[in-house]
């Protein structure tokens, strides 16, 4: 029989920033006012008999604020990559310049941006409850090593409170950074 052993507390505290990590990967995204080569990472373009990432069939770049450029690197799929674009529900409508397409990005309309900050805030809570069930799993190995005899009471406490402290500080980045997502899609 294995023995039990004492919980390593910095495994949780990483799990909570991998939360947090997720979140500013979902909130890339995004569509802002802005161009950034992001908003494109969800888009999948029917290439060669398949479904493959945009990136995958050409390169990205952000060439002004307001436009992306994708070169895309073989001329038989510049149609799809288009067609992706298109249809990939970001409400954007890519111009064919040769073998590169040019992407200007709309100003947002006021509707449009409420609608984006209402996404942007259940993003943040699907982090949040995955943080706190980190720290439920970690209160759970914690009592059962209690329970074990592997820590006593007062080191149960302790570290329940160390715990408690990783979550605090991981939903207080979630909420600043949704703060900041907000402010960045809310500015005309």
């Amino acid at each position: 029989m294995a023995t039990a052993e004492k919980p390593v507390l910095s495994k949780y505290r990483d799990r909570m920033d991998k939360a947090v990590t997720a979140l500013k990967e979902e909130f890339a995204t995004l569509r802002t006012g802005r161009a950034s080569a992001g908003i494109l990472d969800q888009v999948m373009v029917d290439a060669y008999g398949s479904l493959v990432p945009l990136n995958t069939v050409g390169s990205v770049s952000v060439p002004e604020p307001r436009s992306i450029t994708v070169s895309v690197w073989d001329r038989g799929v510049i149609v799809s990559v288009e067609k992706a674009i298109r249809n990939a529900g970001l409400g954007l409508n890519p111009v064919v310049e040769g073998q590169n397409l040019r992407i200007p990005i709309p100003p947002l309309t006021e509707e449009r941006r409420r609608d984006l900050a209402k996404v942007a805030s259940k993003y943040a809570e699907q982090q949040r409850i995955a943080i706190r069930n980190v720290r439920r799993d970690a209160n759970d190995d914690l009592k059962k090593a209690q329970k074990d005899s592997v820590i006593t009471e007062d080191e149960l406490k302790r570290m329940e409170t160390e715990i408690q402290g990783f979550t605090d500080a991981a939903i207080k980045r979630v909420d600043e950074t949704l703060k900041t997502k907000e402010q960045e899609i809310m500015q005309v």
